[in-house]
């Protein structure tokens, strides 16, 4: 009998499944989409039932398209973009919006946590920043401002965390989410310390047990496959966050491997089993061996959510063209950015469209266009969003690289608006490294895939991650782009800095005028 495995993946914006058989052929790939709700400056959220809805809708489109039985698939795996938060009750079912990784309403809790418990205290335990309001975060906001709410609480999971209680009825929390909990979560124990609950006044009871990334976890339910097509008894592991997840599917599992990413979010990750953390960055487990090995993850909080926001809306004639034509929106705008110079003829963007992560740290920045005239089109907007976001992982790299940190090169670019050649060759001559495109983009479900893979012993290890990775289109960095890019990181840099104080006074204005 043939195996196969599944893989499911949340991002911010949607989510997406595949079945992998053993040689790592793809089978089937489904993505469906779902909104973003912004109904208050500095909220972000989804609604948690359509997880499920779409969970099934994916599910059974992969299992149609594959044209497999149910019976042969040997093992479940997931992930989510996280931070994330979904309550749910002793039903299992979500009694409020859940909480995306833009969402930075938390700020007095941030602010109490500081000035109590001490951001070293914090950092010291978790290896993370408090600033990015983590899940603990937003469960204290829960409790401050709808203890109703927080009453009902039977556990707070992440996506990944929610799409598994209802696989299996059993809550849980891998290893690597475990580290987007943060506050009292123990990173190089695995375990969140009570201690810490206990001073901050949060119930371990409403936080879910925590497993390695490669257990099991428990097995899809009756129920549960009676909705998905799903066959009872398929063991489903605790699963692993999605970037890790995308870059196990790239082939990272060594030491020093570098992964870039142009999701909803743009970020890189380094792996490395030294603890050696960085106050800026963002660290969790690894999905390779997640009890003893890192990631270290620099993140900006819009990437390609940029160019997504760009096309959704001001970008509808390009749409009606994708309509009418079937020619990609993204292709169409990549075109108009292609016609641009490096620089985007004096053009800056700061692309804090929702605050941003690594590594500022500012929930108050905004986005900012600088420069522009009457002389710059869309297409110089367009670029100039790239490069801003090429600007904000160097902003980050320039750290790791301060650090000494080994760094395998060629860095590989994975998932998103990655299979832009202009953004690749645009970040390529940033961080001026040579680079690498992965030809099999389907990303983190196929990781998670793997990852099921190696929890039920159909693959001995990890290796077969290397092994299926193929790298395609090497990019060398330009000297001459470089030098440009760096006169234009510094004003950058110097224009946020200039900001950084009025940000503050818009976001008091935003609290009192939006409401």
């Amino acid at each position: 009998m043939p195996d196969y495995l599944l893989g499911i993946d949340y991002g911010t914006g949607g989510a997406k499944a595949c079945i992998i058989n053993t040689e790592g052929k793809v089978l089937s790939y489904s993505f469906s989409e779902y909104p973003i709700i912004t109904k208050k400056p500095g909220w972000s959220e989804h609604d948690p039932h359509l997880y499920w809805e779409v969970a099934k809708k994916i599910i059974g489109d992969c299992i149609k398209k594959a044209q497999i039985s149910p019976r042969d698939i040997k093992g479940i795996g997931t992930s989510s973009a996280l931070p994330s938060m979904v309550m749910v009750d002793d039903n299992h079912e979500p009694i409020h919006l859940a909480y995306n990784l833009m969402d930075r309403r938390a700020t007095s809790e941030v602010k109490w946590l500081k000035e109590n418990i001490g951001e070293d205290k914090i950092f010291d335990l978790t290896g993370n920043r408090l600033d990015d309001h983590p899940l603990i975060v937003n469960l204290m906001w829960e409790r401050n401002n709808r203890p109703d709410v927080y009453q009902k609480i039977y556990k707070a999971l992440t996506i990944d965390g929610f799409i598994r209680l209802k696989l299996t009825g059993k809550p849980s929390v891998n290893f690597g989410a475990g580290a987007f909990y943060g506050v009292a979560w123990d990173i190089r124990n695995n375990r969140f310390d009570e201690g810490m609950l206990e001073k901050i006044g949060i119930d371990p009871e409403v936080l879910p047990e925590a497993f390695p990334s490669e257990e099991i976890i428990g097995e899809v339910t009756k129920k549960a496959a009676g909705v998905t097509g799903l066959h009872p008894g398929i063991p489903v592991c605790a699963g692993s966050v999605d970037c890790c997840a995308g870059w196990l599917c790239g082939g990272a599992i060594y030491d020093g491997d570098m992964q870039i990413n142009l999701g909803t979010v743009g970020n890189f990750g380094i792996v490395h089993k030294h603890t050696n953390f960085l106050k800026e960055m963002i660290v969790c487990a690894h999905t390779v061996n997640s009890c003893n090995t890192y990631v270290t993850v620099p993140s900006t909080t819009c990437g390609g959510q940029l160019l997504r926001y760009i096309r959704d809306n001001f970008s509808q004639l390009e749409l009606q063209i994708e309509e009418a034509l079937k020619v990609s929106s993204y292709d169409i705008l990549n075109l108009e950015a292609e016609k641009i110079p490096p620089g985007s003829d004096a053009l800056i963007v700061l692309p804090y469209l929702m605050g941003e992560r690594t590594p500022i740290w500012d929930v108050d920045a905004r986005g900012v266009i600088f420069g522009l005239s009457l002389s710059h089109t869309k297409g110089h907007i367009i670029r100039a969003m790239m490069e801003a976001v090429a600007f904000a992982l160097y902003h980050n790299f320039e750290i790791i690289k301060r650090s000494g940190w080994k760094i395998n090169y060629p860095a590989v670019f994975n998932e998103g608006g990655a299979r832009s050649r202009l953004w690749r060759k645009i970040i390529t001559d940033v961080l001026n490294v040579p680079t690498v495109f992965l030809k099999n983009r389907t990303g983190a479900p196929f990781g998670d895939a793997i990852l099921a893979g190696v929890s039920t012993g159909v693959f001995k290890d990890f290796s077969v991650a290397r092994e299926w990775a193929e790298y395609i289109e090497p990019i060398e960095p330009s000297p001459e782009n470089h030098e440009i890019y760096m006169d234009y990181f510094r004003i950058y840099r110097r224009v946020y800095e200039h900001l950084r104080d009025d940000f503050k006074e818009l976001a008091k204005l935003r609290k009192k005028y939006l409401k």
